[in-house]
């Protein structure tokens, strides 16, 4: 049986602890984050939805925003960070000289993990309005952008998309929308 560790809590303004952006094998991303997960480094691998068209249907799915590469946390002092060379799913870290790895600026992290955090994108319905621009991000319209007709009760929004230069009403959820 594998003993699995509970996902260790890392303070993102800790400037003892570095970010390195290492490279995994091709379709491994998950396996390498339990991997460096159970040998206690934090992992971060921004996710986005997307919607695709699969057998004639649109399905929503999550993908990686970097296939191919996660961001791994690491105390430099204390950390063997070459340890994560030979985690099975990862392929290298990525250096720009032969002795060290490229650090990640924290600042990107941190804007990485405000944008890319589950729910962020969805505005409150509070802050839309009718007459608001907004981009659908999931269905069948996914990168149209619409105008607000009205907001309703259950995360309901009458959108107006313009269609081959005719305006069409349709239903969208909250949770598929981002203002513009």
């Amino acid at each position: 049986m594998t003993q699995i560790f509970p996902h260790r809590q890392f303070n993102d303004a800790d400037q003892s602890k570095t970010w390195l952006l290492a490279q995994t094998k091709p379709n491994t991303e998950a396996r390498a984050q339990h991997n460096l997960e159970n040998q206690g480094f934090r992992v971060f691998a921004p996710k986005i939805r997307e919607t695709r068209r699969i057998g004639g249907r649109f399905k929503d799915k999550l993908s990686l925003l970097f296939p191919g590469y996660i961001f791994v946390q690491v105390n430099p002092n204390s950390s063997p960070w070459r340890k994560i060379n030979s985690t099975y799913g990862v392929s290298r870290l990525v250096s720009f000289t032969q002795n060290r790895p490229a650090i990640v600026p924290p600042a990107l992290i941190t804007n990485l993990r405000i944008r890319f955090s589950e729910g962020i994108d969805a505005p409150s319905e509070s802050t839309l309005e009718p007459g608001d621009t907004v981009q659908l991000i999931r269905g069948p319209f996914a990168g149209f952008a619409a105008k607000v007709e009205t907001v309703e009760a259950k995360n309901r929004i009458w959108l107006l998309l313009d269609l081959m230069g005719r305006e069409t009403r349709v239903s969208a959820d909250k949770s598929s929308l981002v203002l513009s």
